[in-house]
């Protein structure tokens, strides 16, 4: 059986996706955000002999399937089916793939990337280095979106002054800096989607010309280090494997491929 999902099934939904946090990041994070009644939000669940085994998450008009076993794809396809708009789904690359041949519109973007998490640090992090890195505060939102369109794979992103208030006011992300002897910010590193038990690690750049001085690895050692202490998991996405050697020196291990693909 399938039906729509209200706040009255809020513990047995946590039950569920609390087990993985990491991999439920964006449902966990929705939900505390937005709950169960909202115009853009809405939840579906799949019950086994009474127990809640698969949900489906509607955000706008993007879609996240999670279910620790087999769930009826068919009848989740049909929902996101009766959808008008262009849409977008997203999630386990397991998950997300049996649903392809039953979504019945053309592809536009079809794109997988890794996807790593991290409970513990690989080593201790010097608390004397971890001075040099401050929390960015609101006079600092425009010169640090600034510095991250310097960097070639941020010039095009949506970020703006508002997105960044909007992180601050609502709890779902924060970012830390790092200045040079200059006084110039040379690097930083961002969360999004943080919710109560996880994180999503973005934003990890360093200015043109000041790379490969341990800037960016300062950053994530603080950030990463709060948000540890505060019992959170982290996560990412990566698609380049230099980059991910990166991370996993921090203490980051590869959970999957989560695939995310856009619909006309």
């Amino acid at each position: 059986m399938i039906r729509k999902l209200t706040q009255n099934d809020y513990e047995e939904v946590m039950a569920l996706v609390g087990k993985k946090p990491a991999e439920n990041l964006f449902i966990i994070g929705d939900i505390e955000a937005y709950g169960y009644e909202s115009e853009f939000q809405e939840l579906w669940g799949q019950f086994e002999n009474g127990d809640l085994i698969a949900v489906l998450l509607r955000y706008n008009n993007n879609y996240i399937p999670y279910s620790e076993q087999s769930y009826d794809v068919e009848a989740f396809a049909e929902i996101i089916n009766q959808n008008p708009n262009p849409i977008e789904i997203s999630g386990l690359k397991h998950l997300v793939d049996p649903l392809r041949k039953f979504v019945n519109r053309d592809i536009k973007e079809d794109k997988e990337m890794y996807y790593a998490k991290c409970t513990k640090l690989n080593y201790e992090v010097d608390p004397e280095q971890l001075k040099k890195v401050t929390y960015l505060q609101p006079d600092e939102y425009e010169e640090n979106i600034e510095m991250l369109r310097s960097i070639p794979e941020f010039a095009n992103s949506n970020m703006s002054v508002e997105s960044r208030e909007r992180a601050e006011k609502y709890k779902t992300g924060r970012t830390y800096i790092i200045r040079n002897e200059e006084g110039i910010m040379v690097s930083s590193a961002s969360t999004t989607a943080e919710n109560s038990q996880s994180a999503m690690i973005v934003g990890v750049g360093t200015r043109p010309g000041y790379e490969r001085r341990g800037y960016a690895t300062r950053c994530m050692e603080k950030l990463c280090s709060d948000l540890l202490a505060e019992g959170k998991t982290l996560c990412l996405f990566y698609d380049n494997p230099k980059a991910g050697n990166i991370y996993k020196r921090l203490g980051f291990v590869d959970i999957g491929m989560w695939t995310m693909i856009r619909y006309r």
